[in-house]
């Protein structure tokens, strides 16, 4: 199994990563026996790892792991004599299953599996060629950006079920709820009872300063406080669910 540059490989390497620590098997090209190993996941071990790697070993080398992205392609990407190759983890669960039909699985041996694959399947693995930094970026970007939106979402729906719980007026006073000036009201009138007893020019400022022009809009949400009548008066059920409204906004 050679480079597209046609230099062979001097090593073949399978990772089974997780989050604290990777377990390795490497085959030095030319021999049979395999080597394990085991690194935790900390920038210091892989460098240390890779480097006394490049020293022995020299490169390229091939690396298969079970995916394309992620902490520990990110910290082995940087080093130009690895090579990585990405194996599906379904079709690698094949070919593990082929091996123990009982689907016993532990780390050492899954490692040792990837390597494997690599070694007998060259045929249907890539090498990794990473997108531009540009397109990578971005990527990242959205997918953080969905990851927060759905941070949000969750938030939101747990305010919301908090405040039906003493003070579901406020979620008809505004028709979203994921809002600065939701959550600023929430904050400085975090209870009808404290909002009943706001005045009617501090009411009128808070909605002013928040950018609420309409003057009907105003006068209704300040009638609809004054009129509001408390869903409960129990203590408890009012300071829990309030600490939670604080907490969420």
């Amino acid at each position: 199994m050679n480079q597209e540059s046609g230099k062979p490989f001097t090593a073949y390497i399978g990772i089974d990563w997780a989050s604290a620590k990777h377990d390795i098997c490497l085959q030095v090209a030319g021999r049979e026996d395999r080597v394990f190993e085991r690194i935790t996941h900390t920038p210091e071990a892989i460098e240390a790892w890779a480097q006394a790697l490049y020293q022995r070993l020299g490169g390229p080398i091939a690396v298969a792991l079970e995916l394309s992205e992620g902490p520990i392609v990110s910290a082995l990407e940087k080093y130009d004599f690895l090579v990585l190759f990405p194996i599906d983890p379904k079709r690698l669960a094949k070919y593990r299953e082929a091996f123990t039909p009982s689907g016993a699985k532990d780390d050492p041996t899954d490692a040792e599996f990837a390597l494997d694959y690599l070694m007998r399947h060259p045929e249907k693995l890539k090498a990794l060629k990473p997108q531009s930094v540009p397109m990578r970026k971005l990527r990242y970007l959205v997918e953080a950006r969905d990851r927060l939106k759905g941070d949000q979402s969750r938030c939101v729906n747990r305010l919301v079920q908090a405040l039906k719980h003493y003070y579901p007026q406020a979620l008809d006073w505004f028709s979203e709820h994921n809002t600065v000036v939701f959550c600023d009201f929430l904050k400085q009138w975090p209870t009808l009872e404290k909002v009943k007893r706001a005045r009617r020019t501090k009411l009128e400022r808070f909605f002013a300063d928040h950018n609420v022009r309409f003057a009907q809009v105003i006068e209704d949400r300040i009638q609809a406080i004054k009129a509001a009548t408390p869903l409960t008066h129990d203590e408890a059920v009012i300071d829990a669910h309030r600490l939670q409204v604080e907490i969420l906004i």
